[in-house]
C-alpha cells in the first residue's frame, strides 16, 4: 500500500482509532511498550513517540511521569493529531505533524524515543531511524514495535515491498542508524518489540542481549 494510501486510511480511522477490538489491542500493546520502555529509563525528561496517533501512549506517560519536561508525539494523520490534541490537557504534552524521515527537532534532544506500530508504515525506514538516533540523546535508548516475523516474509516482495518485517532485518537498520540493539520481546503473535541504545561514543561496549 503507498505511504500516501496509509495515512489516508488513518485519517479516516482518528475519531474511532481506540474503539472496538482493535483499540483494545492498540491499547494493549501501548501498554506494554510503556512498560518496556520505562525499565529501560524510568525517569526520562524529553520524550518522543513517532507515529503518535491518537496520544494514548504520551497521555499514560504523562500521567506516569510526572517531572518530565517535554512529551511529544509527532503523526502524519492531520484527523490524529486532532483527536490527541483534544485528548489531553497537558501542557507538556504536544502533538505535531510530522514523519519519521524528517524530525523536526535538534540533535540529541531527547531522552527516549518510541514508534510503536508505526514503523511498518514509514515510506522509507532506514531515513527514519536515522532521524530518529539523530535527536535521541547519546545513551538514551529507542524502542520499536511492530510487525516483525520471519512468517511476514512474502510480503517484502509484494504489499510491503522492501520493508523491514523481520527482526534481523530491523536490528539490522537499527545498527546501520547508529542504535546498539539490547533486547527483543514477543508481544502478540507477530508483534515483537526491539530495544535499543544510542552508542556514547565509538568506544561503546553495550551488547544486545539474547
Amino acid at each position: 500500500m503507498p505511504h500516501e494510501r496509509d495515512v489516508a486510511a488513518f485519517d479516516n480511522r482518528s475519531q474511532r482509532y481506540e474503539q472496538g477490538w482493535l483499540g483494545r489491542l492498540h491499547r494493549d500493546i501501548v501498554d506494554t511498550t510503556l512498560e518496556l520502555a520505562l525499565a529501560l529509563d524510568q525517569t526520562p525528561s524529553r520524550l518522543l513517540d513517532i507515529g503518535c496517533g491518537s496520544g494514548y501512549l504520551l497521555r499514560q506517560t504523562a500521567a506516569r511521569l510526572p517531572d518530565a519536561i517535554e512529551i511529544v508525539g509527532i503523526d502524519p494523520a492531520a484527523g490524529m493529531i486532532e483527536v490527541a490534541r483534544a485528548a489531553t490537557s497537558d501542557k507538556r504534552v504536544r502533538f505535531e505533524r510530522g514523519v519519521a524521515e524528517k524530525l523536526q527537532f535538534a540533535d540529541d534532544n531527547f531522552d527516549l524515543v518510541l514508534a510503536t506500530t508505526s514503523f511498518d508504515h514509514w515510506a522509507d525506514q532506514r531515513a527514519g531511524l536515522t532521524e530518529a538516533a539523530r535527536v535521541l540523546a547519546p545513551g538514551g535508548y529507542f524502542v520499536l514495535v511492530d510487525l516483525l516475523s520471519q512468517w511476514l516474509l512474502p510480503t517484502t516482495i509484494t504489499a510491503r515491498r522492501g520493508h523491514a518485517r523481520t527482526v534481523r532485518r530491523a536490528q539490522a537498520l537499527l545498527r546501520e542508524a547508529g542504535l546498539q540493539p539490547i533486547g527483543r520481546h514477543n508481544l502478540y503473535v507477530v508483534v515483537r518489540a526491539l530495544t535499543a541504545r544510542k552508542m556514547l561514543d565509538n568506544t561503546d561496549e553495550t551488547s544486545p542481549t539474547p
